[in-house]
This record gives structure tokens, C-alpha cells and sequence, in this order.
């Protein structure tokens, strides 16, 4: 995290048969309403940013929805991210020519990683955003790790202590929006994509998401320490602290849809608190 730079938010948009939907470890899933009334909303509320993502496409194996792309476009005057069965060059030129500022990208960089590369060489790192969804696997009780990292920071060694978070901590990576399980290493598949070109990273924690218990700060602090690059997190915010943690813990920005979608907290409620609490946000 650049702390010259400013902390930001913003609501996610996901998007099935045309209605924004939220749900919990991504199954559920409940309608919440129009895109495009709903990212208009945010977008006057003072969001920093929107992210739009279809969120069938890639398993339904058909190309993001881009008459409402250009809806949305239409209506905020934010920087605004899609993602959502992006499969080539053209899907990703389509989508920014719809009028939005970046695509992200996530089952197709796994199937297809010099998409990267190449969307990164075209259009600019600036406009690639991969999209990394992680669930973690094995045993791995927190307390333990907690206690052999006390105990190594007593060596004042702090490389020693991100081996250990790395040796005990593991994530697998999945795709087709958290139907199917790569196998693929998650800290492998980071530190590959920053290595390709990407502009950002947005990690979910799919065991977090919905559950409004929190980021995952052990994912989150792992990943921070680990890329140079921008870092979107998302799942599991449920109240201001949770946001502010996410900055504590390295983050660039916080993802949210939950707290959002239903009201539970307002856009400047929560940068003013931000404000408060010494983290520098546009208001």
C-alpha cells in the first residue's frame, strides 16, 4: 500500500440473467436489482470506483453482457471495472470501447495466461485487472500460526516469518466463479500473474465472502507482502472496521457488496470514519 496515495472504495456489481445478485461463499444467491439504477446510485454516493461483474458468463461460456456495460457507462462518471466471460483480445476491446476504464479477467488468465501479457502490451496494465478467487485448504488453526510468529518475530527475521505464513497457509485457486478447483497454488499463481503484466489484483477469500466476519488479514497480509502491484480485496466486510483493517493489513482498496446493497453503511459514513482513523480517502 502507497500511502501517498488515496484508499479506495468500491461497491461490486454482480451481475446474473441482468439483475445485480449477492450471495454467501458464492451460492444463494438473491436479487438485489438493476445494474444500472444501482451503479448510478453509487456513483452519485461517492464511490472511488464500481466493479461489474457477470458472474455466469465464464461457466455459461457466452461474452459478458455489453448492451449493459454501456448502460452503466452511461451513467457513472467513475472509473469502472467488467469482468466476466472475457476470453480474448476482441472480448476485452469490445468492453472498454462499451465505455468502461478496465476488464478483469479470471478464468480465462488461468486457461489462457498470456492473455496477461498480451491485454497488458495492447491496451496497458493499467486497464488489467486479474481477478484471483482462493479457498483455503487443509488444517491450518490460526492460533498456531499466530504463536510460531510471535516467536519469530523475536528473531527480529521478518523473511523467516513469511515462510512460515507460506509453509502453514495455503489457498488453492478457482475459476467459473468458484465452481471448480485449478489445484492451482495461489502464492505461485500471484506472483505469476504480477510477473505477466497485470495492473491490479482483486483477491477474494471465497471461505470469507458473505459471511460479514471480516477480510481474511491473514490472506490479505500474505498477498501485500508479496506483489508490488495494486491490491483489490473482497469478502466479508460487514462493518467499518473491517474496511479499516483491509488498509492496516495492506490493501490499495476494499471491494463490498453486502453493506452496500442493503444500506447497512453509507459511502461517506465510512470514508468519513476512514478519515478519522488517520487513512487517507477522497471525499
Amino acid at each position: 500500500m502507497d500511502s501517498n496515495l488515496s484508499f479506495r472504495i468500491i461497491p461490486c456489481l454482480d451481475v446474473k440473467d441482468s439483475q445485480v445478485v449477492k450471495g454467501i461463499n458464492f451460492v444463494g444467491l438473491k436479487e438485489v436489482g438493476s445494474p444500472v439504477s444501482i451503479a448510478k446510485k453509487y456513483n452519485d454516493e461517492g464511490a472511488d470506483e464500481l466493479v461489474f461483474l457477470d458472474i455466469t458468463a465464464s461457466n455459461e461460456k457466452r461474452s459478458t453482457m455489453v448492451d449493459i456495460v454501456k448502460s452503466v457507462s452511461k451513467e457513472v462518471f467513475i472509473p469502472f471495472t467488467v469482468g466476466g466471460g472475457i476470453r480474448n483480445l476482441d472480448d476485452i476491446y469490445n468492453l472498454l470501447d462499451a465505455g468502461c476504464d478496465k476488464v478483469s479477467i479470471n478464468s480465462s488468465a488461468i486457461k489462457n495466461p498470456s492473455l496477461i501479457n498480451e491485454g497488458a502490451k495492447r491496451f496497458g496494465s493499467q486497464c488489467i485487472v486479474v481477478a484471483i478467487d482462493v479457498k483455503r485448504i487443509g488444517e491450518n488453526p490460526l492460533d498456531t500460526i499466530q504463536t510460531i510468529k510471535d516467536s519469530t518475530q523475536s528473531t527480529n527475521n521478518s523473511n523467516t516469518t513469511n515462510n512460515i505464513y507460506q509453509k502453514d497457509s495455503r489457498w488453492n485457486v478457482y475459476i467459473n466463479g468458484g465452481r471448480i478447483d485449478t489445484k492451482i497454488d495461489y502464492l505461485s499463481w500471484l506472483k505469476e500473474v504480477e510477473d505477466r503484466g497485470a495492473g491490479e489484483i482483486m483477491l477474494t477469500s471465497m471461505d470469507s465472502d458473505g459471511m460479514k466476519n471480516g477480510y481474511d488479514r491473514e490472506l490479505l497480509e500474505i498477498t501485500s507482502s508479496n506483489v508490488k502491484i495494486p491490491l483489490i480485496v473482497s469478502g466479508g466486510a460487514g462493518n467499518m472496521e473491517h474496511i479499516k483493517e483491509a488498509y492496516q493489513s495492506g490493501a490499495d482498496a476494499a471491494l463490498a457488496a453486502s453493506i452496500f446493497h442493503y444500506n447497512e453503511i453509507s459511502i461517506m459514513d465510512l470514508k468519513q470514519y476512514l478519515r478519522d482513523n488517520n487513512i487517507p480517502v477522497r471525499i
